[in-house]
């Protein structure tokens, strides 16, 4: 199945919470609430890691945690650009924890296009953020953290 994936609220802004959404066929999203991506930040850059390369870091954990319990089912992803500049990165860190998962997946069905919000996936994520939907499933400090660190990465940036 080929899933477009969309977020609404920015892994950086820690004043609002973050959604990730995949729809096609099935709906699916992730809440990272906003004491979670402040917690998170806070413990990171302590830790000396900052910039842009954190939060891209941080939006393909949480692609992660949106898809792995989905993969198996999944043919091709399309996401929604968030981070222009960063998606071969952001596509590395996705495979990486796929693969310590076991999980091989096609690098060549892995995309990167504006979707727009005609996208049900957009629609997904936005009815998550308003409220007016509930998150199916929302993401803690440790799941956060645990993907984020074991990622391998040359020090702080």
């Amino acid at each position: 199945m080929r899933v477009e994936i969309d977020q609404s609220g920015k892994i950086g802004d820690t004043k609002v919470p973050t959604v990730l959404a995949f729809s096609n066929g099935q709906k699916y999203a992730i809440l990272i609430p906003t004491t979670t991506k402040r917690k998170s930040l806070e413990k990171l850059r302590r830790q000396g890691r900052s910039g842009r390369f954190l939060y891209s870091k941080l939006f393909a954990v949480g692609l992660y945690l949106l898809l792995k319990e989905h993969i198996h089912q999944l043919s091709e992803l399309v996401i929604d650009v968030e981070y222009p500049g960063w998606n071969a990165e952001i596509k590395l860190y996705l495979l990486n924890m796929l693969r310590r998962r076991g999980v091989t997946f096609d690098t060549s069905k892995i995309h990167f296009r504006h979707i727009g919000k005609k996208s049900r996936a957009h629609a997904k994520a936005i009815a998550v953020y308003k409220k007016m939907e509930e998150a199916d499933k929302t993401i803690t400090l440790d799941e956060i953290l645990t993907e984020y660190l074991k990622q391998t990465d040359r020090g702080p940036r």
